[in-house]
């Protein structure tokens, strides 16, 4: 299995969640492509932990639909697959619907300003054909309404299913279709900036709902 260049990247001291997160986000960005064997051995040499931790990120990675774990045989990176891609979609857009509409009544003129320089700068990525800075202006953005929610449930949920959506989106991105995207934010900062808690919560979840699954 292809792994990244640096190693022992994480002391045995810090908490199991960075392992998670650094197996998720090699699964996300496609170091770890679908259908490739995650052997424990390997990626104890790269993040430099011991395999306890290892595999309660793998136990986690797979209830989120980013691993699947073959007893006996080997635990892999899952495929693409239509069903659990529109099966997390569903979800992260109806979370991200309730978070608007719990927190725009609680935002300011700052975190508008916020949201609309984060859509900007998604633009200019979209325009210089900068995948890794839209998908960070992108999460910045409807961050903004996600802590702003006030809901705990809502960011856990969040936080387990939208990496499912996010290797789509890093197809979304690199092409044409994701200026669309970028009509979509406004509409949701203009709702926001109007105090029209439905309105963004509407826009918000049209915006998540339109992200297209494609396996080429």
């Amino acid at each position: 299995m292809p792994i990244p260049s640096t190693h022992g990247v994480h002391k045995r001291s810090l908490l199991r969640d960075h392992v998670y997160e650094s197996i998720r986000d090699a699964i996300v960005e496609g170091t770890l492509s679908p259908g490739e064997r995650l052997r424990d051995s390997e990626l104890e040499e790269w993040l430099g932990v011991s395999r306890t931790p290892i595999r309660e990120a793998l136990l986690r990675l797979e209830r989120a639909g980013l691993v699947i774990a073959q007893p006996g045989k080997a635990t892999m990176v899952a495929p693409y697959d239509l069903e659990s891609t529109l099966s997390a979609q569903q979800v992260v857009a109806s979370m991200h619907e309730l978070a608007a509409r719990l927190a725009v009544p609680l935002v300011t003129k700052l975190h508008v300003q916020q949201m609309t320089e984060a859509n900007e700068r998604f633009a200019a990525a979209l325009d210089a054909e900068d995948v890794e800075s839209a998908l960070s202006a992108d999460a910045e953005l409807h961050g903004v309404l996600v802590a702003n929610c006030r809901n705990q449930v809502v960011v856990s949920v969040l936080e387990q299913w939208t990496p499912v959506l996010l290797r789509v989106e890093r197809k979304r991105f690199a092409s044409s279709a994701a200026r669309t995207s970028v009509k979509q934010h406004a509409a949701i900062i203009r709702c926001v900036a109007a105090g029209d808690a439905e309105g963004a919560a509407v826009a918000s979840r049209e915006n998540w709902l339109s992200l297209r699954y494609s396996q080429d």
